[in-house]
């Protein structure tokens, strides 16, 4: 069989890097790992060929050659798959699809696509190939069981170019333990946490390496630290020594829930593991807010003390905030940008919240007769829209949303948070730091449009050379954040339009 992996575009999001990634010669942020994994899961004999659309479009010579075409798609990626849906209609192929925007919302495809894979391809493929060889597929391939995925491949990476990505990935672990209102972690991926072993683990690590791989790697997990217990003993010491032997060649970062500025122990590893940067979902510096949404893991502590308790282990902590939620005050907007400001983190993404399909939110919401009935979803909770009939005044929560945004990366507001944020930040490992020439590329670029045509000059050559000369080690540190901030400001000003 000839296979034709097709991974859908993305919109110009805050995660998209679209301003950002010209600095480093990249084309885009992340490489399509699921895609690469089923990949991986197919016959080895037949064919394979993957186009991201993220780089290219699919060209008719790569389409006559199909015999399926295969899709991963998140919700966020909806209008790119509507069109790779009319390509395969154009060229007469057929469609097996998989990914969180089908799992959750297939049916508004059941016209369009021929075959759904609805959940982790380790336990549908087989069945999915079984019939295909006995000529006898079925529309839609199901199951309420979580695979072990201890028996998962290692992606296919010789199908893409990685020169042309800023991160590569591994997944170490699926699931996370707890429950929040608006999340669709658990229905896609479990409460339990399932996770790999060392061998898998130093095995990517080894993929990604023998191909040349050198620079940072992202752990995907949902929440990296869902199983303390196993990181500790057994994976980070064997990624630690690992590193030790080819002497640092990536640095990591990774998602995980607050929790983890409970734990000394397991953030000095990571620390010496090679990570140096942790995704936190906060969502809200409320209490009551976080109690409605079902987010107790951030309960009953300081949020702030929290985040300086990451960074004084090295870690930088870039984090997720909502604003919408029924229990929102009017003083949540000026409540919200108060506590970023003081808490360092530059990396801030504050959504408008979005009941996304079938989760706990969404089924309170359908009941409570306030989902928007015409809404068809856009994925992002960045764009100014919102999918529900709020508790607060719709214009009044829109503007004060648009109002927290425009503060939040004003260079002055961006740059104050970085100056907040070296004070606290203490890595505790030294060790070099790998330069190549896409980092000088970057560095320079940055002098010429930020240091020079930009109006947040005078911020940047403020940071510049406090880093110069009182901390030169974070220097290549403090252009990557000031480079991202300016792809952030860039975003923000499109969305506030």
């Amino acid at each position: 069989m000839k296979i034709l992996l097709l991974y859908p575009k993305f919109p110009d999001t805050f995660w998209g890097f679209k301003y950002a990634l010209p600095f480093i010669g990249k084309k885009a942020a992340f490489p399509p790992m699921g895609l690469l994994t089923v990949a991986a899961l197919l016959p080895r004999d037949w064919e394979k060929k993957l186009v991201d659309l993220n780089l290219r479009n699919p060209t008719t010579e790569d389409l006559k050659w199909a015999d399926f075409i295969f899709v991963s798609a998140m919700v966020i990626q909806k209008d790119s798959v509507r069109e790779i849906v009319n390509l395969a209609k154009k060229f007469g192929k057929k469609i097996v699809a998989g990914g969180p925007l089908f799992a959750t919302g297939y049916e508004e495809f059941l016209g369009d696509i021929d075959h759904f894979v609805l959940g982790e391809a380790e336990s549908l493929l087989p069945l999915f190939l079984e019939d295909l060889k006995n000529g006898s597929l079925k529309k839609i391939y199901k199951t309420n069981q979580w695979p072990d995925i201890r028996k998962t491949p290692v992606p296919l990476w010789e199908l893409i170019n990685i020169k042309k990505y800023a991160q590569m990935g591994i997944q170490y672990s699926r699931g996370c333990p707890f429950n929040c209102e608006f999340c669709d972690i658990v229905l896609l991926n479990g409460r339990m946490p399932r996770a790999k072993d060392k061998d898998q683990i130093l095995k990517e690590l080894d993929a990604l390496y023998d191909r040349g791989w050198r620079d940072s790697v992202f752990f995907v997990d949902d929440n990296f630290i869902g199983n303390k217990i196993k990181l500790k003993q057994e994976i980070l010491p064997a990624i630690i020594k690992w590193m030790e032997e080819k002497k640092y060649p990536f640095v990591f970062n990774t998602q995980a829930s607050i929790n983890i500025a409970d734990d000394e122990e397991l953030m000095e590893l990571m620390a010496k593991a090679g990570f140096n940067s942790v995704f936190v979902g906060i969502e809200s510096p409320d209490e009551e807010v976080l109690k409605e949404c079902g987010k107790f893991q951030n309960t009953n502590r300081n949020l702030l003390e929290s985040i300086k308790a990451i960074q004084n282990h090295g870690l930088q902590v870039s984090a997720g905030f909502i604003i919408g939620f029924d229990k929102d005050a009017p003083s949540i907007f000026d409540q919200m940008y108060l506590f970023i400001q003081k808490s360092g983190i530059a990396t801030a993404m504050v959504g408008l919240l979005q009941a996304a399909s079938k989760t706990r939110l969404w089924e309170r919401l359908k009941a409570e007769k306030r989902l928007v009935a015409q809404y068809a979803g856009t994925g992002s909770n960045t764009d100014c829209t919102i999918n529900f009939i709020p508790k607060m005044n719709l214009q009044s929560l829109i503007s004060g949303y648009k109002r927290v945004i425009n503060q939040l990366y004003s260079p002055k507001n961006y740059y104050q948070r970085m100056v907040i944020f070296f004070r606290e930040y203490k890595p505790k490992i030294k060790r070099k730091r790998r330069l190549n020439f896409n980092h000088l590329f970057a560095f320079l670029k940055s002098i010429w449009i930020l240091g020079i045509r930009e109006k947040e000059r005078l911020y940047y050559w403020k940071i510049f050379f406090r880093c110069l000369f009182k901390n030169p080690k974070l220097f290549p540190l403090a252009i990557e954040m000031m480079v991202k901030g300016y792809h952030f400001r860039k975003v923000s000003e499109e969305y506030l339009k």
